[in-house]
């Protein structure tokens, strides 16, 4: 079977034995699946203000990233590491201090963003 990788450049196989393993193919279904119910789209939409320079990194992807990292029993924000090792299924992953600017900036306006995003995530799915 073969899914495309989060960044749709690439395909990756699933395999039982191989080279090229990981133990994240179900944590990359969450990546995939925010995706495609609009989550992502929507909380990079809402949080877009947050951008004061162009980077590879949207707030609304980070926090996406985020949540799958909490997902996949991460406990602290540099454990986006683990996800940043696998970018053949997750796409190029911001860092522990882009991360961290990103969580630094949010005020109630982003927290009502990110509630509405869910909101509408949450129906579509």
């Amino acid at each position: 079977m073969k899914v495309i990788g989060r960044s749709g450049s690439c395909t990756v196989e699933v395999v039982a034995d191989g080279t090229g393993l990981t133990s994240r193919a179900g944590t990359a279904m969450l990546a995939l699946l925010a995706d495609q119910i609009g989550l992502t789209g929507a909380l990079q939409d809402g949080l877009a203000h947050m951008r004061e320079r162009r980077c590879a990194h949207p707030p609304g992807r980070v926090f996406c990233d985020l949540a799958v990292m909490v997902a996949d029993g991460g406990r602290c924000v540099s454990d986006l590491g683990a996800l940043g090792d696998q970018t053949a299924i997750f796409g190029e992953i911001a860092s522990g201090s882009t991360a961290r600017r990103v969580l630094l900036e949010v005020g109630e306006q982003e927290r009502d963003a990110i509630g509405v995003a869910r909101a509408n995530a949450r129906e579509r799915a």
